[in-house]
């Protein structure tokens, strides 16, 4: 391990086993990589890419053509999926895809940040070695693909908690921020924060009952993704006094409402997955009051970073003790934890594995035990579940 000079004069820690490795990282489309606001796969694809260059791996990155990187940029997409909707998504993700693979030959690596459809064409071909970050799994049909793509590519997940037992990990990726975007407030805001999708998964409406019942005010932020629930039971509560509306936010006003906050309220309704607004309001600070499922206990220091409720009744009696918690405590173990530098170490080491393995470890008969099992009945959280089939056929 060494240190090597960037293209502006700067001395950056580099992997010296890994430099000039020839690493494609394929980003989604939805959103611009990085994306101006909404986009969490997408920023974690550019914090990839971003890291990775920074490390001395040849890295291109597979984006839309408004992306930006430091590394190699290539894309066949010319905007992102949100801001020109007349694109057809499906053509332009399968297109997308098979611009890497058609290129495949030129790498000694492949990270794919795209959900499953990349594992479908990666099993034309055994090189070089991939990987696959599982962001998340949309529905328990989605499991097949990867079932099958797990004769091809090595998976990680992004915390414990977000694992399927019909699947081997190389490792678990914590996601990782870059602390100094963030501004540290020394001292505790007056209001509680809700920042993510509108949704009840999300629990926005968990947010606004718990600062009714604390006698707080609450400042809601985020994109639309269930309107008829935001309409039903969100925007009925919003005066612009007890309960305020920002919509999405991005840039400065997101890290002033973060900064500015008593807690961030995360009182999911599904095990989260990861949570990037979990860190980036610590970073600032700023506690967490969130529910103790999923990974928000791997990602939370209770009594430290913020505090684990077991329902919402619980979440209106810990708010007092908000204040007793140090910022600094907050912000040092984003340092420590979740930073882009620590991020990358854990590529990294996944990366050295997945070369020297090259290809993945048949399944275990356990894991063949949990692909033959109810796929409706899972650990790990999905972002919707289909009506049971009558009839369920499994592999």
């Amino acid at each position: 391990m060494g240190t090597y000079e960037n293209a502006f004069g700067g001395k950056l820690k580099a992997n010296s086993d890994l430099a000039g490795l020839r690493l494609a990282v394929l980003a989604p489309i939805t959103h611009r990589t990085p994306p101006i606001g909404y986009g969490p796969w997408e920023q974690v694809a550019s914090n990839i890419a971003e890291g990775m260059q920074r490390r001395g791996l040849n890295v291109t990155l597979f984006a839309t053509s408004d992306s930006q990187t430091s590394g190699c940029l290539h894309s066949v997409v010319p905007t992102n999926l949100v801001d020109d909707p007349t694109l057809n998504s499906d053509v332009c993700t399968a297109l997308h895809i098979s611009s890497l693979f058609e290129r495949a030959g030129e790498f000694d690596l492949i990270h794919n940040n795209l959900d499953w459809k990349p594992l479908t064409y990666g099993l034309a071909t055994h090189a070089p070695p991939m990987l696959t970050t599982i962001h998340g799994f949309g529905d328990p049909s989605i499991l097949a693909a990867y079932y099958a793509g797990a004769a091809r590519s090595f998976y990680c997940s992004i915390s414990d908690a977000d694992r399927d037992p019909g699947l081997g990990y190389l490792a678990t990726t914590y996601n990782g921020i870059d602390p100094s975007e963030f501004t540290f407030v020394n001292r505790h805001g007056d209001y509680l924060l809700y920042l993510a999708r509108f949704h009840p998964e999300k629990g926005t409406h968990l947010a606004v009952a718990i600062a009714k019942a604390a006698g707080i005010r609450l400042k809601i932020a985020g994109i639309h993704d269930d309107t008829a629930y935001f309409k039903e039971f969100v925007e009925p509560h919003i005066d612009g006094d007890a309960v305020q509306f920002f919509g999405h936010v991005k840039g400065k006003q997101r890290d002033e409402l973060l900064g500015g906050a008593l807690a961030l309220v995360h009182m999911t309704t599904r095990p989260e997955r990861f949570g990037l607004t979990l860190i980036e309001a610590m970073a600032c600070g700023t506690p967490v009051l969130g529910a103790r499922m999923g990974s928000i206990p791997e990602i939370v220091v209770d009594g430290v970073t913020g505090l684990l409720c077991d329902s919402a009744e619980d979440a209106v009696a810990k708010v007092p003790l908000l204040e007793r918690l140090d910022p600094h405590a907050c912000r040092a173990h984003v340092e420590r934890h979740f930073s882009l530098e620590k991020m990358t170490d854990r590529y990294c080491d996944a990366y050295r594995e997945a070369l020297r393995l090259r290809e993945p470890a048949p399944p275990t008969p356990e894991q063949l035990r949990w692909r033959a099992h109810d796929h409706w009945d899972r650990p790990m959280a999905f972002s919707s579940i289909p009506p049971k089939p009558r009839r369920l056929k499994v592999a």
